[in-house]
């Protein structure tokens, strides 16, 4: 049984191998597989199971057993995939004849909307601050980029002097699995992120004695002077956003999520919007245009005299 279970785990490790190395995925998805399929090698031990013999109904059983453990549809959803991709690539490598997973469903999830904040709103207060301090010219120059291009928190925070042309205007990102793609940045953003490379980031990048090649080259930088976390992002959107009274469960997806929507209601089209986003399968951004489509009837309906 030992010889067994170490054959399982070479077999998942060759599996994470492929998906990072030949898939480009990031080393935090690759994690998340991980954990996902050594909880299906603990279930295979305690049913004296193995991952090249083991059959539909053993993987029925694993997943019938998380959900009456009360596990989410969503969490659920997510050990299905994890189980159809690597017994789809133990197939692909021979090391199974056939695919046990082909009959597992994965559940049906109701599809939650992203909240996004009004356009009028966000043209409002991203105008309204006159402090000129650095951190303030900083601050600014990030809401106006998180919006302005849509970038994720984890794009932004590696985003170099290097990545912005002003004289094209736009901005070089690298997303998901490294993969690099080019934003636009409008005026205003290109504005305010002008004033504050020229006025306020060497004053910022001054507090840190000894920079170093990264703290140099990075774009935004904290009050030492060196790159800015995740969570340094996400304090800086909640002090902002109580700063001008909006709501406070804001988070730095939701300026994503405002600039997909922004864009399709004023009419961009979907392959646009796609490529902006950085995202790899369209059906990702088609939930803009359903969140699209609830506003059109929330509009129908307090408008319109036939409406109800």
């Amino acid at each position: 049984m030992e010889k067994v279970s170490k054959e399982n785990e070479q077999l998942i490790e060759e599996y994470l191998n492929y998906l990072r190395i030949e898939r480009g995925l990031s080393a935090n998805t690759c994690r998340s597989y991980r954990r996902d399929l050594y909880k299906f090698l603990d279930f295979l031990k305690q049913s004296n199971n193995c991952i090249t013999t083991c059959n539909t109904s053993v993987l029925l059983a694993f997943v019938i057993s998380f959900k009456e453990l009360g596990h989410s549809s969503k969490s659920v959803a997510r050990y299905t995939a994890a189980l159809r991709g690597f017994f789809g690539f133990l197939v692909q490598e021979d090391k199974r004849s056939d695919n046990p997973t082909i009959y597992l469903n994965s559940p049906k999830m109701e599809q939650n909307l992203p909240n996004v904040l009004s356009e009028n709103i966000l043209t409002e207060v991203m105008t309204r601050d006159s402090d000129q301090s650095p951190l303030t010219n900083r601050d600014k120059a990030i809401i106006e980029i998180l919006y302005g291009c849509g970038l994720r928190v984890s794009e932004l925070i590696k985003v170099s002097l290097n990545d912005i042309s002003f004289e094209l205007g736009y901005l070089r990102c690298k997303g998901k699995g490294d993969k690099e793609r080019i934003v636009p940045v409008g005026e205003p953003a290109l504005a305010v992120l002008g004033e504050y490379i020229i006025k306020s980031r060497q004053m910022i990048l001054a507090q840190n004695k000894k920079p170093r090649a990264e703290d140099r080259n990075t774009l935004f930088l904290n009050s030492r002077g060196r790159p800015l976390s995740r969570q340094a992002i996400w304090q800086i959107l909640k002090k902002w956003a109580k700063k001008h009274g909006l709501d406070n469960n804001i988070y730095p997806h939701i300026l994503r999520h405002s600039f997909a929507t922004h864009l399709l209601e004023n009419g961009a089209d979907l392959r646009s919007v796609q490529e902006m986003l950085g995202h790899a399968d369209i059906s990702t951004t088609q939930i803009y245009t359903h969140l699209s489509k609830k506003r059109l009837l929330e509009v129908f309906r307090k408008a319109h005299p036939r409406a109800e």
